[in-house]
């Protein structure tokens, strides 16, 4: 487990999609390090199932919070009980997110949806509460989750992509804010998982796919990579490695670079040359 000055007994952990996956991995992980959990999600079910799981060998707590991250004045009661309690928040992880938005053309409400948890959910968890951890002056993390489809945007889940690529640039420009706000201690993370078994992921199907990592290995590589100072979290996982996924990112950005049509992959007149930029022959 990462030894970090944020993360202590006493300290507070405030974890958005916390009822499972990744989110609830890493409440596993502070919990045993005796932090106070504030652990948010819409289900109920889920929430009741993850405090009946959570382990706290070193004391620490737990707090559930049935609410819904795209509702700004949702979150004040979650903020006012930690200012109440005068505890510092260590760590702040907004993770919450779904899929499902559909491309350009699908209806308006599907796109309200998926940006109202996984783009303006993650603002709302920011402006709520990092300025009280910024005021606080001691060591504090916030981790926004965000997704390698905001970096190579796919075709397919189009309203996804926007939302994730929204984490990307609202992150890198939080972190800026963060590093030239003199005597701010708060440091902001990028994690981009891979191919992680989720109930987002799973999409119904019941047996873990051979390439798939668990929650539990990226909450692993998480906090190995927070340890060596990275920004950007870039999870491998059972089917990709690393160097692919530069090769894939730099083609993306290839297409401005070399004026290729959007999202030239996926374009028959470029197929062969992206392969061949893979080392595919």
């Amino acid at each position: 487990m990462i030894d970090h000055p944020a993360l202590k007994s006493g300290h507070v952990a405030v974890i958005t999609g916390a009822a499972s996956g990744i989110g609830f991995a890493t409440a596993m992980r502070l919990a045993k390090l005796g932090m106070n959990l504030h652990l948010i999600d819409r289900d109920e079910g889920g929430l009741d199932r993850a405090l009946g799981e959570l382990e706290f060998p070193n004391g620490g707590m737990a707090n559930s919070w049935v609410l819904d991250v795209s509702d700004p004045a949702a979150l004040e009661d979650v903020r006012a009980t930690v200012e109440r309690n005068g505890e510092p928040i260590g760590f702040l992880m907004n993770n919450a997110g779904i899929g499902g938005g559909g491309d350009v053309l699908a209806p308006r409400e599907n796109w309200d949806r998926v940006l109202g948890v996984n783009l303006f959910g993650i603002l709302n968890g920011v402006q709520t509460f990092a300025p009280m951890m910024m005021s606080a002056g001691v060591p504090a993390l916030i981790v926004n989750t965000g997704s390698k489809q905001g970096i190579t945007t796919p075709p397919g889940d189009t309203a996804y992509n926007v939302s994730k690529a929204g984490v990307k640039a609202l992150t890198e420009g939080l972190e800026y804010t963060l590093r030239t706000t003199p005597g701010c201690k708060v440091k902001a993370h990028l994690l981009i998982p891979g191919f992680v078994w989720t109930r987002l992921t799973a999409r119904g199907r019941v047996d873990m796919p051979a390439g798939a990592w668990t929650a539990d290995q990226t909450v692993d590589f998480a906090f190995e990579r927070i340890a060596a100072g990275d920004f950007y979290i870039l999870c491998p996982d059972g089917e990709t490695d690393r160097a692919l996924d530069e090769k894939r990112m730099a083609w993306a950005m290839g297409d401005i670079i070399e004026n290729r049509p959007p999202l030239s992959r996926w374009h028959p007149d470029f197929a062969d040359a992206f392969r061949a930029s893979l080392g595919e022959g």
